[in-house]
């Protein structure tokens, strides 16, 4: 069979399910020339996203941790494509991309359209900002590798700027607000209490880091990971005091200004550096795309086939997908663990497809709990059905090694266990050389 008449899988979005997909399905079917495999992403290079708070705190060198999705087709089997996806025509079965410019705004490639037979949209999520006045203008999210590392770059410019200044520090001048304590936002305060602190100790004397840097998380609901067992929220909290991060729960957040933040309550936080990690919603472009169901945060309402309900031949999942749960009235929640069994399915998804068969194996989310690292200080987490079908508490080093491991985990399935030995080796002897936080 020539390669024009093979049955094409594109997925859009080289996110974790999506590049984890792609990655299997290359090693597959498209070595053993059974079907085509496409990849269309934005970016040119992949950092695994629970990663970002680390790069936003400079405890973490991007460079070090990027993967090249050119480099990873080519070893793997598939084909990737630079391109962002702004539309879709089904009775064509072609996926629309937009015109991709470079930093000066010169047109790299031209809008174009790439076939498909079967089409897996993995976008993951963005923002969510619920349209707070100022939220766009004066805060930072953590969706993508470029707005992590421009919020370390604002960071840093501030504590530079700080130690040269022959003014005194204002108010609010080196203070962090972080509105939502959601995992994103519990995790970046503890990095931001470490990095902080190293920041200045590397000769930015004029700055007293315990005094001068305040770290505060505003949260609506009345306690730290809203989503997540009241056990393992308290004790987040109760570490977050202990760094003397000011943790305002029951808090509403109106408006955000290039001062601070405003609050429902009437508080306002003084604040020069704002991160909004509150709340998702899948990427705009989705809503109805080509006629297509979706909720009211452009999710794609899928079957537990992972299908679309209104079109067979696309699927989609992650954050982007409303995807039933079983025994719920929900839908199954919007997790890394969710989007990495989702990918598994749609693994023997695909190959059932190339087949010519049209019963397809059903998702069924399962829960195996939480962990929550709060940097060098401790990791905590709840692992479900561990007692008779409970959960189980851990916190500390056990902890800290399983939320290490997921991160591996993902690496083993991109590079292989060997390569990812090698690799994980050459850091540790690179690091003991290296400061311990990005200096620039």
């Amino acid at each position: 069979m020539t390669v024009e008449n093979l049955h094409h899988i594109v997925i859009v979005g080289g996110g974790a399910g999506g590049l984890e997909l792609a990655t299997r399905l290359g090693d597959s079917l498209g070595k053993k020339k059974k079907a085509a495999i496409t990849l269309i992403d934005s970016s040119r290079t992949h950092v695994w996203k629970p990663l970002l708070h680390e790069i936003a705190a400079g405890s973490m060198n991007p460079e070090k941790h990027e993967l090249n999705y050119l480099a990873q087709a080519h070893w793997h089997h598939f084909k990737f494509r630079l391109g962002r996806m702004n539309g879709l025509n089904r009775e064509k079965k072609e996926v629309l991309l937009a015109p991709y410019h470079d930093e000066d705004g010169f047109e790299v490639i031209s809008a174009r359209s790439i076939p498909y037979d079967s089409l897996v949209i993995a976008v993951g999520s963005t923002t969510n900002d619920f349209g707070v006045k100022g939220a766009l203008e004066h805060s930072i999210a953590l969706d993508t590798q470029d707005q992590a590392e421009r919020f370390h770059r604002k960071l840093h410019n501030s504590l530079v700027r700080a130690q040269t200044q022959t003014t005194p520090i204002e108010e609010g001048q080196l203070n962090v607000a972080i509105v939502g304590a959601g995992a994103t936002g519990v995790e970046l305060a503890a990095e931001l209490h470490n990095t902080t602190r190293e920041l200045a100790a590397y000769g930015l004397d004029n700055i007293n880091a315990e005094k001068d840097v305040k770290i505060t998380i505003i949260e609506a609901s009345n306690q730290v990971l809203p989503a997540l067992p009241s056990q393992l929220a308290n004790s987040v909290t109760l570490e977050l005091n202990k760094l003397g991060v000011q943790v305002n729960t029951g808090e509403r957040v109106t408006e955000v200004t290039e001062k601070g933040v405003y609050t429902h309550s009437g508080k306002f936080i003084p604040s020069a550096l704002v991160v909004w990690a509150a709340g998702i919603k899948a990427p705009n472009f989705l809503k109805n795309i080509d006629g297509l169901e979706t909720n009211s945060i452009n999710q794609l309402v899928v079957h537990q086939t992972l299908q679309t309900t209104l079109d067979a031949n696309i699927f989609a999942f992650g954050d982007c997908a409303a995807c039933p749960w079983e025994g719920h009235t929900g839908n199954v929640p919007p997790r890394a663990q969710a989007a990495h069994q989702q990918a598994s399915l749609l693994i023997r998804t695909m190959k059932q497809r190339v087949l010519g068969k049209s019963k397809l194996p059903i998702y069924k989310y399962t829960d195996y709990g939480s962990l929550v690292n709060l940097g060098r200080y401790t990791t905590v987490g709840s692992l479900m059905g561990a007692v008779s079908g409970g959960s189980m508490y851990i916190e500390g080093l056990i902890a800290r090694v399983m939320y290490r491991s997921l991160y591996q985990m993902h690496l083993v399935a991109l590079h292989g266990f060997f390569s990812v030995m090698l690799q994980s080796l050459g850091r540790f002897i690179s690091r003991r050389t290296e400061p311990q936080v990005k200096l620039h």
